[in-house]
């Protein structure tokens, strides 16, 4: 299939964007100001203590060297072992990754489940009542902060109603399913709001098409029009916008699940963060980059698949 010869390309050229990634996280960790060994020993700091933690870390050495050192460890998956858990960190990572890809997933899906019959019927009544509420509940909902939405429901919701459980995330998958619900409807909400107003806008622009004329000319029926027609071009120009959005959606689950309490990679990495755990924030913050690239790059291929006459040159 010719259209996606550009996947080799595009393979290609992650090697720079992933050395970039590297160099980025590694340096700018090391710019942060501070003496590392104060904050990881606290109140057991000794000078002794901390430069056998410096030697252990190979801090005592150039951040030149260091960072050799770190890419000849990365290059047979090593990302050292976690000074915080004192366990290395990619099985740790490996771990957590089922509790945050779930909540991504499980909030996006919601959101798809959200925008599509409002985008649609919102723009199917352009400026009819329901339109003029979505796009003033739109307005609004987009300037709440997601960790504000969150507290809200879980005040709400999980102590107040005590319909849902306030932290954790389950044993089983439809307690995955019951635990994770309401964030990932904290994330959903948020997500929603580009999906909406894409997708209405680029079903109003389908609606003044001639084939969509042509089509209920012929007959056709108005939901056959709407399914065939309609939404299939419409949804084309989403897929773009949901992949971006997706991208940094998995990065933006790291407040979510800090406030819900969800054993997954966003919780590990405040926690990491504050101890100054180096090993497991520079190991998480380059799956995080590697994710959103691969998302993107997935996002590039859906778009080819659906729409024959896209190229990548």
């Amino acid at each position: 299939m010719a259209r996606f010869g550009f996947l080799g390309g595009r393979l290609l050229q992650l090697v720079p964007v992933a050395l970039g990634i590297t160099i980025l996280t590694f340096f700018l960790l090391r710019l942060v100001p501070g003496d590392p060994a104060v904050a990881i020993l606290g109140s057991h700091y000794t000078p002794q203590a901390a430069a056998q933690l410096d030697t252990t870390l190979g801090l005592n050495k150039s951040i030149f060297v260091q960072y050799v050192y770190f890419m000849r460890n990365l290059a047979s998956l090593d990302l050292g072992t976690s000074i915080t858990y004192d366990s290395p960190v990619l099985p740790l990572i490996v771990h957590r990754m089922g509790p945050t890809f779930f909540l991504v997933i499980y909030g996006a899906l919601m959101a798809a489940v959200i925008a599509v019959p409002v985008a649609v019927l919102a723009a199917l009544r352009k400026d009819g009542v329901f339109d003029q509420v979505m796009r003033g509940t739109l307005l609004i909902s987009f300037g709440m902060p997601s960790y504000w939405v969150a507290i809200i429901f879980m005040l709400v919701l999980s102590l107040h109603l005590h319909w849902f459980p306030i932290s954790g995330y389950g044993s089983n998958f439809f307690e995955h399913l019951w635990y994770l619900f309401l964030p990932a409807l904290t994330i959903a909400l948020s997500f929603s709001n580009v999906l909406i107003r894409t997708l209405r806008n680029s079903v109003l622009s389908v609606l003044r098409a001639e084939y969509v004329d042509t089509a209920r000319i012929k007959g056709i029926s108005a939901f056959a029009v709407l399914r065939g027609h309609i939404l299939r071009n419409a949804l084309l120009s989403v897929v773009t916008v949901f992949g971006i959005n997706l991208a940094f959606l998995v990065s933006g689950t790291v407040i979510i699940e800090n406030i819900y309490s969800i054993p997954g990679m966003g919780q590990m990495l405040i926690t990491a963060i504050n101890a100054r755990d180096y090993p497991v924030v520079q190991g998480e913050t380059l799956i995080f980059a590697l994710v959103i690239i691969a998302v993107n790059l997935l996002t590039d291929t859906v778009y080819a698949l659906l729409d024959p006459r896209v190229t990548y040159e």
